[in-house]
């Protein structure tokens, strides 16, 4: 299929969402009260944009995003790399590592508040506990993973451990990276909307509670349709991203993330 007949396929998937959602709640199979109104949505949304009253939320919120997912992202690049060539360290940490990991981490967000404020910073930290184990777990996989014949033959013609590094562990960690950064796209704007929602004065997630607490299931359905527009974007930069540094790799970058 080519590429235009895919997004024509695509778009065809949303227009046939957003007609079957108009006619459930026109006819009342699902009351508009509860699972709101297409056009409305859509009309909330525009409104936001055209009095630009939703820029300052948008803007919040996007930088506590890019943050957590920067940050983030280098945090689970540098420990997996330390870890993945440390076996002493890898053992030593990994209670720690897995126990972290398996705490729900949404826990954090009321704990990062009263520590930290309700401003940017107590929701970048939590949107960085939920990216950086996504990043980890991928980089740490991916140097472990190495074909270790490929690492004899680099060691037989000399290459010393930073030319291992870079020529061979971080060629294999690359593309493990990028198959996380997708998940970590959503899980940085999650962390973000979680913690907005939690307390803060600004941001999206803000504009939701506000709007949750009046019983206006448009304007909720409206923030959930600007994340969702604006998470693609980002995810969208991810792809980019990913062609060009991986144009070595056979057939490129996956369906899913095309």
């Amino acid at each position: 299929m080519s590429r235009a007949w895919l997004a024509l396929a695509q778009f065809g998937l949303l227009v046939a969402f957003f007609a079957a959602w108009y006619v459930l709640t026109k006819t009342e199979v699902l009351p508009p009260f509860f699972f709101g109104e297409p056009l409305v949505v859509l009309d909330r949304v525009r409104e936001w944009f055209v009095t630009g009253s939703i820029y300052p939320h948008l803007g919040i919120t996007l930088l506590e995003t890019l943050l957590a997912f920067a940050i983030g992202t280098l945090a689970g690049l540098g420990f997996g790399l330390w870890l993945g060539l440390s076996e002493f360290a890898a053992r030593l940490l990994d209670p720690y590592i897995k126990g972290f990991n398996a705490m729900p981490r949404v826990i954090l967000a009321p704990i990062f508040a009263v520590w930290f404020g309700l401003g940017v910073l107590s929701k970048v930290l939590l949107g960085v506990t939920l990216v950086f184990f996504i990043v980890f777990f991928s980089v740490f996989h991916g140097v472990r993973e190495v074909n270790p014949v490929v690492l004899d033959n680099a060691r037989m013609l000399g290459a010393s451990r930073r030319q291992l590094l870079r020529h061979v562990y971080l060629p294999s960690a690359t593309a493990w990276v990028f198959a996380s950064l997708h998940s970590a796209v959503g899980m940085a704007f999650v962390g973000a909307v979680i913690g907005e929602y939690l307390g803060s004065a600004k941001g999206v997630g803000y504009l939701i509670l506000q709007a949750e607490g009046v019983f206006d299931i448009n304007s909720v359905f409206a923030g959930v349709l600007v994340l969702t527009v604006f998470a693609l974007l980002l995810d969208k930069l991810v792809t980019v991203a990913e062609r060009r540094l991986l144009r070595w790799r056979p057939g490129g970058a996956g369906a899913l993330q095309s």
